[in-house]
């Protein structure tokens, strides 16, 4: 703790972003940085507390307390404080494969249980770990490290998201002989087709890639196990298989109208814009377009907010976003104290820059869509909806409630549901493994995180269910340390 008094002198202070109405007119990353000076100041806020709960990565109600990589806050805020920027990077590397995704992409559970957050607003955890990292990077200290031996053991990493990208950097560290695999056409699974490159540059991404390809990780991209070639051949093939292809199954919405033209799940628009983008600058026309339509995403969080960013950089008419919960408190309510993750109302970047367009935070709480209705052509033309209250019906069974004289009619040309995910696709590779699924539809591990099948592994959402990035990371590196341990009896990963 460099400055005892930080907390008391200094305020948060974040960067100046750029302006909501300028951003949406390109696609570059909106993040900023502090100054040097600036950063030091925010790292002496913190108090080095006597349990610091930024670090402990614990879930409490279901949602994150804390880091659940348990990076070591306290330590490298007080490097940075003492401008010994190599070591807080070392303090950084030593728990976090990719600090340069968590620190643009993640909601920052660290700083919703930082305990200055009691009374205070927290110390700006999320912005000073980004710039540790970006200025590593910056000043050429972070660099390729291969292993100084391989044990020659193969391990297959079935999906490229933040899971499987943290268990094959965890086990080539190790000196085993990794392959990845993924069926889109470039590596990086969520974190290149998921985000939107305002949110997360893909340079960032293929910067990383490039570099655990210098260090002797294996590519290969465009390979759908399960539909190319049969997953079971890769049991003949390596060691050990972990399967990480995330939680894609996406949740729909079964409702009249649902196959009209006109109505998408997110990941679908997500995906294609990013690509379309990536290709040819939006060239190809290989997207789905918002441009002067009226856009209804349903469905909040991360990927609805997504959506809403999106659908605003290509000039959509008008832009709703339906909530079916009620509208959060702008305080913690009784039920949610300190160290939970706060339930509160915020504007998130994309809710930002739609009241910056149109006069007002986009979403719409507490209702339910009830049916599409299209044209004359079988395009989408409107959908209906009711607003909704929480609580039981004649049943005794507690949920959505339909307040009478409450139904709306809303113009929409795109639909985009973005409602959350169910778990792993089912039958094609996961069938021809013959692994086993438990009670939420998702991979059943034991505790060494292996399926039924031995020597197949699991991590990250297809054994988690949707969830962070940052948990991601978490069990991929987790599983890394399960799978050395399996193949050589011993290991000495973290």
């Amino acid at each position: 703790m460099g400055k005892p008094t930080g907390f008391l002198e200094f305020t948060r202070q974040l960067p100046v972003e750029k302006d909501s109405l300028e951003r949406v007119k390109h696609w570059n990353e909106f993040h900023g940085h502090l100054s040097d000076e600036d950063l030091r100041q925010q790292g002496a806020r913190c108090m080095d507390c006597g349990v610091p709960f930024c670090h402990t990565g614990k879930l409490i109600n279901n949602m994150a307390s804390g880091c659940p990589i348990n990076n070591l806050i306290p330590e490298w805020n007080d490097l940075v404080y003492r401008g010994q920027w190599k070591e807080a990077l070392l303090r950084l590397q030593k728990t976090n494969n990719f600090p340069e995704f968590t620190g643009r992409v993640c909601p920052a559970p660290c700083e919703g249980s930082c305990v200055l957050g009691i009374n205070q607003p927290p110390v700006t955890i999320k912005e000073i770990e980004v710039t540790i990292v970006d200025k590593a990077f910056d000043e050429g200290w972070i660099v390729a490290e291969p292993p100084a031996k391989r044990t020659g053991k193969k391990v297959a990493v079935i999906g490229s998201g933040p899971a499987g990208l943290a268990c094959a950097a965890q086990l080539n560290k190790a000196g085993h002989l990794v392959t990845v695999f993924e069926r889109a056409d470039r590596i990086g699974g969520l974190l290149m087709y998921g985000i939107p490159n305002m949110k997360l540059d893909k340079n960032v991404v293929q910067r990383r890639i490039d570099l655990m390809a210098a260090e002797g990780v294996t590519f290969k991209a465009g390979v759908n196990v399960g539909k190319d070639f049969p997953a079971s051949d890769l049991l003949k093939d390596f060691d050990a298989i972990v399967l990480s292809g995330g939680a894609t199954a996406a949740r729909d919405l079964p409702i009249e109208g649902r196959n009209l033209k006109g109505i998408h799940l997110a990941m679908e628009f997500l995906h294609a814009n990013t690509k379309s983008l990536l290709d040819s600058q939006h060239e190809d026309g290989k997207y789905i377009s918002a441009q002067g339509k009226d856009v209804i995403v349903i469905g909040g969080g991360d990927t609805g907010t997504d959506c809403v960013g999106t659908s605003l950089r290509h000039g959509c008419k008008t832009l709703t976003q339906f909530e079916i919960m009620d509208r959060p408190p702008h305080e913690r309510a009784a039920d949610n104290p300190w160290p939970q993750w706060p339930k509160v109302y915020k504007l998130d970047y994309g809710q930002e820059e739609a009241k910056a367009r149109f006069g007002e935070d986009p979403r719409t709480y507490a209702i339910l869509t009830q049916k599409f209705v299209s044209d004359e052509d079988g395009n989408l033309k409107e959908l209906h909806t009711v607003n909704i209250k929480w609580g039981k019906d004649e049943q005794g069974r507690f949920g959505p409630q339909p307040v009478p004289g409450t139904e709306k009619v809303w113009p929409a040309q795109l639909v985009l549901l973005a409602m959350g995910f169910l778990g792993p696709e089912k039958g094609g590779m996961l069938e021809q493994l013959g692994v086993t699924l438990n009670e939420r539809g998702n991979v059943a591990i034991d505790d060494n995180r292996m399926t039924n099948v031995p020597g197949v592994f699991a991590a990250g959402d297809m054994s988690r269910g949707q969830s962070l990035v940052v948990w991601a990371i978490r069990d991929g590196r987790d599983t890394a340390r399960c799978v050395d341990l399996h193949l050589m009896g011993e290991t000495n990963l973290p």
